[in-house]
């Protein structure tokens, strides 16, 4: 696909409408996290540099239509101004008279944030009339809000085809970093796929396995695959239910020559818990009240092999519980060799999702990949090859 970026733009003077994700989370009425206040800078900046008028449009939680206090965005613009070292300045009201005061107030390089836009029923019902409203506010679209992408919202979808729309630099970022993973990638094309289950990520597992070389498939999801395939997984987590659907993914990645890793030996104990004795079986080689609660050696070893032949590796989700350990060590193993590959030079090693990123993390190693997604909702669509509104909207 092809979109416009700033640096197209003539912005000068002009009254930009920029799309964010603020939605942070909170504790004690403070941001705890800042990281999507952080992400929104480099946009910020650029339009600030080059005189525009920046105007912040952002969700925050699920107010559904109503002005709810405690999820208004005001507790967030002192902290983006200590951020950006301008003053940002708030309108409690994101249309209308409130917003279209302080958008006249507004100087060149100046930066005002509106309030929540789901306080307004328009925004998630994609309303023209409030689209219309937001676009009265603007001169320029830019959308820098990969995360709602998924959602077809009136400041996402709707603004797009109201005014010349640009994407921001998280969104060309972002764009970029998943057409080198899945869309004009340098093969061979290696996939990570963990997490819990099977049935949260069937659109992922039958898409990926049409576009990737290997498939690794790891975490509880894994023993639903294992099981399918006739071994005992006594107390595991598993889905049983979906032995068939697996065996089906199975069969597909086998039509198209897309190679599957799946656990060859695991680490099972009979509590999840921190500092559990932990034991390295053989397939099949549970005792009734064992659960498989990671990977072992031997298919990370395996894993590391598969990296170091591939050029590209997209990874979402751990390989076991790797909030608990002793059974964080084959997601955190994992991750440090790709990293280690990613610093190299020698992959192109994408990876997102919530608890892929939180994995990273806990390695120490979410700097060190070429690209990590924080969207989330959005960075599984688009793995699972849907198309995103927000994306399509700035398509030209």
């Amino acid at each position: 696909m092809t979109f416009r970026t700033l640096d197209q733009a003539d912005l000068r003077g002009r009254r930009v409408l920029v799309r964010v994700d603020f939605n942070v989370p909170m504790q004690d009425g403070a941001i705890s996290d800042d990281t999507r206040l952080r992400a929104a800078l480099p946009t910020i900046q650029e339009l600030r540099k080059a005189g525009a008028k920046v105007i912040l449009l952002s969700h925050f939680d699920r107010p559904k239509g109503k002005r709810v206090p405690s999820m208004s965005l005001k507790p967030v613009a002192e902290p983006l101004s200590a951020l950006i070292g301008a003053p940002v300045a708030f309108a409690d009201d994101c249309v209308g008279e409130a917003a279209e005061q302080a958008e006249g107030y507004l100087e060149p390089g100046g930066v005002l944030l509106l309030e929540n836009l789901r306080y307004h029923a328009g925004e998630e019902q994609n309303d023209p009339e409030f689209a219309r409203q937001l676009a009265a506010l603007g001169d320029l679209y830019v959308d820098d809000a990969f995360s709602a992408a998924h959602r077809a919202h009136a400041s996402t979808d709707g603004l797009a085809h109201l005014l010349p729309a640009y994407a921001g630099e998280a969104m060309r970022r972002e764009l970029t970093a998943l057409d080198l993973a899945l869309g004009h990638p340098e093969r061979p094309v290696l996939g990570v796929v963990g997490g819990s289950k099977v049935s949260s990520k069937l659109d992922l597992l039958t898409h990926l396995v049409t576009k990737l070389d290997r498939l690794a498939i790891g975490g509880g999801m894994a023993n639903t695959f294992l099981h399918a395939q006739g071994w005992e997984v006594a107390a595991s987590y598993c889905e049983k239910d979906l032995a068939d659907t697996a065996r089906d993914i199975i069969r597909a990645a086998g039509r198209h020559n897309c190679e599957l890793l799946l656990p060859i030996d695991i680490v099972v104990s009979e509590r999840a818990e921190p500092g559990a004795a932990a034991r390295v079986r053989g397939l099949g080689e549970l005792d009734e009240h064992e659960r498989i609660l990671d990977a072992g050696p031997q298919t990370v070893a395996r894993l590391e092999q598969a990296m170091d032949a591939s050029k590209t590796l997209i990874w979402n989700g751990p390989l076991g519980v790797f909030e608990i350990p002793p059974f964080d060590r084959a997601t955190v193993q994992a991750a440090r060799h790709a990293a280690a590959l990613a610093k190299a030079g020698k992959l192109v090693a994408v990876a997102g999702g919530g608890d892929t990123v939180s994995a990273l993390n806990v390695a120490g190693v979410a700097g060190d990949f070429t690209f990590v997604s924080t969207a989330g909702g959005a960075f599984l669509e688009w793995m699972e090859g849907k198309t995103l509104p927000g994306v399509a909207a700035l398509n030209r």
